[in-house]
């Protein structure tokens, strides 16, 4: 579950608020059968609340957005994404620390 600051991205809004958006955003391939998945989003919601403005938090239900997983080729979830003006920067797969997941974003500020 997402909390209101972080978004639901499907194949259907992915150019609305992926690739149009102004500032950089981190998108989270999860399911909800994945414990790693799990285990990171209560701090996706906290850095997307303590980044908004700055950053946007997406995330990806892979059960439901097979287009999109196909497009990314998502081998393994948790998978995050960052993307800056429209294009991929960076990609890191698996569960990570508040602390990386800060040192990733602030690369993209």
């Amino acid at each position: 579950m997402a909390s209101e600051k972080v978004l639901t991205i499907t194949n259907a809004n992915f150019d609305e608020m992926v690739l149009q958006s102004k500032v950089p955003v981190l998108l989270d391939f999860w399911a909800l059968w994945c414990g790693p998945c799990k285990a990171i989003a209560p701090t996706l919601d906290e850095l997307a609340s303590e980044y908004d403005g700055r950053f946007v938090i997406g995330k990806i239900n892979v059960d439901e957005e097979s287009a999109l997983i196909q497009n990314f080729n998502i081998m393994s979830i948790p998978t995050l994404i960052v993307y800056k003006d429209g294009q991929q920067a960076e990609r890191v797969v698996g569960a990570r620390s508040k602390a990386d997941l800060k040192l990733l974003m602030d690369k993209y500020l």
